[in-house]
């Protein structure tokens, strides 16, 4: 089976529970659609955890992106989490809700800091897949809908922090599966649960705002939440 879920941002004890629900084996696709950092206090320890499975495919979100240069910051010249928080990366990233995750980081030994930016610096942008004759397009999120730019000719940065069009079909062949904007802010009555319209399905559904953390299933389209 091949799973999606999105914006974990820390919450480790739901990202454990969700692959005990799905009994993720090595037969498995779990997609990670990006934000697995920032806001909660378990981010690093999901990075390692990612890192170690390797049917575990890691996309990049905004809050990579941005805490990646403060990370290489860090590591270039022996920072503590005091003194990081004086560069401008640093302020940056403490302004993304950062601040969990910069303590993590700092309390690793070099060779943790280490691993852990190579994994990032790993992190694809977007994948196009296939599966039971669906065509998926799944990334972080993606820009407003433009039909005059195909969706090959997008930027990075429109990736990690475009506001997609919910209102809009991107393809009619294809599903867009994004996280990044949470469902609540797409429609309130969808709050904590994946929305779907318009070939779009959003599964950011606010996990570390109290929401249950969401994942689909791309094989049947199935829904699972993890409380």
């Amino acid at each position: 089976m091949i799973y999606v879920v999105s914006d974990l941002h820390g919450c480790y004890e739901k990202y454990q529970n969700l692959l005990k629900t799905v009994s993720l084996g090595d037969v498995d696709t779990l997609y990670v659609l990006g934000d697995v950092i920032d806001r909660g206090d378990g981010g690093i320890e999901i990075l390692f955890d990612m890192r170690s499975r390797p049917n575990v495919r890691p996309l990049i979100g905004n809050h990579e992106s941005l805490a990646l240069g403060a990370m290489k910051r860090i590591l270039r010249d022996s920072l503590d989490e005091r003194a990081v928080s004086k560069t401008k990366a640093g302020v940056l990233w403490r302004m993304s809700d950062g601040e969990p995750t910069i303590q993590a980081f700092c309390a690793l030994t070099r060779d943790r800091q280490q691993a852990i930016v190579d994994y990032i610096e790993s992190f694809g942008i977007y994948e196009e897949l296939t599966v039971n004759s669906r065509k998926f397009h799944l990334s972080h999120t993606l820009p407003s809908y433009d039909p005059a730019i195909p969706i090959h000719d997008v930027t990075f940065l429109e990736f990690l922090f475009g506001e997609v069009d919910y209102t809009k079909v991107y393809a009619s062949d294809t599903l867009f599966v994004t996280g990044h904007t949470p469902t609540g802010l797409i429609d309130p009555a969808s709050a904590g649960r994946i929305w779907r319209g318009n070939h779009h399905i959003a599964i950011d559904c606010g996990a570390v705002f109290g929401h249950p953390l969401g994942c689909l299933c791309l094989d049947t389209l199935e829904e699972i939440y993890i409380e």
